[in-house]
């Protein structure tokens, strides 16, 4: 192979080996076990994290469902100024989860998880610590989808002065 072989060969193989290691987001997002069928390692991660935790899998699952998408490397919108300029995100969210920085931070200090917010298994993983921490500061059940994710999205101090619909008792 000569060096324009080599100079031509060189950039496919580098797309060939990053797009390798992009995951995608399942197929039917909205099938809790199609999900699991098409990405069964999945599903040892999430039932990891339910045994570790005690959140259901369910739970974990329709937080990254609206959190994320299942997409890895999700992030918020950018800012703008004046409309047109853009100026960062609205947040530091970010991965399957979209743990912002400092909750990530304290999940890694209190899990010495050093792990990736786009790696789904440690991404799990954080939505059972979140809301396994929350069902302990806040008293809310970890089965309680509704009141779980208004916490998590809203984060716990924001959830205490949320108005609760009454039809989600």
């Amino acid at each position: 192979m000569n060096g324009r072989q080599r100079l031509i060969l060189l950039p496919v193989l580098a797309a060939l080996f990053l797009t390798g290691c992009v995951a995608t987001p399942p197929r039917d997002r909205d099938n809790l076990c199609e999900i699991f069928r098409e990405k069964p390692d999945w599903y040892e991660d999430a039932l990891d994290s339910q045994n570790e935790w005690g959140t259901p899998i369910q739970v974990s699952m329709a937080i990254m469902r609206q959190e994320s998408n299942f997409v890895a490397d999700a992030k918020p919108p950018k800012k703008y100024v004046l409309g047109f300029i853009p100026w960062g995100r609205v947040s530091s969210a970010y991965g399957y989860a979209q743990a912002q920085d400092p909750a990530w931070e304290d999940y890694q200090r209190a899990t010495d998880n050093g792990g990736s917010r786009t790696d789904f298994g440690d991404a799990i993983d954080f939505i059972g610590w979140y809301t396994n921490e929350t069902h302990k500061i806040l008293g809310i059940s970890k089965w309680d989808t509704y009141r779980q994710y208004l916490a998590y999205h809203e984060g716990r101090g924001g959830y205490n002065v949320v108005p609760i619909n009454a039809n989600h008792s």
